[in-house]
């Protein structure tokens, strides 16, 4: 699982570098749905960014684990900031209206700054 996504910090915050094929079968989500949950176990900075440069698209199912990871988040008092949006993922995000549920970032760096 660890190709669909890679963890890094930088400045105490945890920023999840994510790199989704077009598709993903569900044996696929339910490992990355449980590998990305379990990113939280002994993780004391409560700043998160999903970095989405390298994804181009996210189906109903992906959206739907982003929002829990969203939940978990904020039921740590966390933030959770998006960057690297293309305009079409940014479509499909607005296009579910949760344009509203998570603040999104041009850059990385702005990421950083709202993530904090």
């Amino acid at each position: 699982m660890a190709d669909l996504f890679r963890l890094v910090t930088d400045q105490s915050v945890n920023i999840i570098e994510m790199e989704l094929p077009e598709y993903l079968d569900s044996t696929e989500f339910d490992r990355l749905n449980e590998s990305l949950m379990g990113l939280f176990d002994g993780k004391k900075h409560q700043a998160w960014i999903f970095d989405l440069t390298n994804v181009r698209y996210m189906g109903s199912a992906m959206l739907g684990m982003m929002v829990n990871f969203r939940q978990r988040v904020n039921s740590v008092k966390g933030r959770l900031v998006l960057c690297g949006v293309s305009p079409r993922l940014l479509d499909i995000i607005k296009t579910c209206c949760m344009d509203r549920l998570f603040p999104i970032a041009k850059t990385r760096a702005d990421a950083i700054k709202m993530a904090k």
